[in-house]
């Protein structure tokens, strides 16, 4: 195909992540504040009633409307990341650190631990990550930080096997040989020399598997697994929300577009920066 010459001239468009994976970080430090000073953007009260105003649409009063019991949602919603998010960042932490531990160990020692890993690994990733989560819980018990430990566990085999795909990696480079030459420890060597080369990868996954959490941990609270009502999780308001979806549209669909939000802003920051990491090596 012949191009007109104005346009051949043209350079070669390519896709630069900079711009969204600022804004996406921008708005996961901003979900950040939402987790751990919600006061900052709500002076409402999240469980306080008002029966004279149930179930009223949004409005400039109250942004989100209002519950069954005249609760303001947008103050629900706020005050629910403070649990919903929380949650999912216990749950990241869990599963990159008891994935990269796993991880490093079987690429760096190989052996009986490699095949070990390699067995848990093919295991836990045959079983779906939220029945696995679900079965966790029910072990443990209810409740917020139990749902985060359950999700935690069930993304760690993720971690492992990304973990020790990059220790390999890095296991034969030249400075690595050179200081195992010296006298450098397998561990000093691993934590010191290897694990900070495989930190953007996994850093890169953790966005990624921030936002399955997201969902994993709204999904159990939806179920009844989590805190118990008046708690405003967010994947509790989803659930009281769902017996009003003619009456009141937005009890469900708000509460649902906030999750949903949440989920894209945090696979757009983790997909940039495994294009920045590609881009990078």
């Amino acid at each position: 195909m012949i191009l007109h010459p104005a346009i051949s001239s043209l350079p070669a468009w390519r896709y630069r992540p900079g711009l969204p994976v600022a804004l996406s970080l921008v708005l996961f430090v901003l979900l950040l504040g939402l987790a751990f000073f919600p006061g900052l953007f709500t002076s409402l009260d999240p469980l306080l009633a008002d029966p004279t105003q149930t179930l009223r649409a949004p409005s400039a009063q109250h942004w989100f409307g209002t519950d069954h019991l005249g609760r303001d949602l947008y103050a629900r919603c706020v005050y629910g990341a403070a649990l919903s998010l929380q949650a999912t960042a216990i749950a990241v932490v869990i599963a990159l650190l008891a994935g990269t531990l796993l991880g490093g160990i079987a690429g760096w020692f190989g052996g009986a631990a490699d095949r070990v890993l390699a067995v848990l690994v093919e295991v836990l990733m045959a079983i779906p990550a939220l029945l696995l989560a679900m079965a966790i819980v029910t072990a443990l018990g209810f409740g917020t930080l139990e749902i985060a430990i359950a999700v935690g566990l069930s993304s760690v085999a993720v971690f492992a096997r990304l973990a020790r795909g990059e220790v390999l990696r890095w296991r034969s480079r030249v400075f690595v040989e050179a200081a195992q030459v010296v006298g450098v420890g397998s561990w000093t060597n691993l934590c010191r020399h290897v694990l900070p080369h495989a930190a953007g990868p996994l850093l890169a996954l953790a966005a990624l598997e921030f936002a399955s959490a997201v969902l994993a941990v709204s999904a159990l609270s939806f179920l009844g697994f989590g805190a118990p009502p008046p708690q405003p999780e967010w994947g509790l308001l989803i659930a009281e929300g769902r017996n009003y979806m003619v009456a009141a549209w937005w009890y469900t669909t708000l509460p649902g577009l906030v999750v949903a939000g949440v989920v894209l802003a945090t696979q757009q920051l983790g997909r940039g920066l495994q294009r920045l990491q590609g881009e990078h090596p």
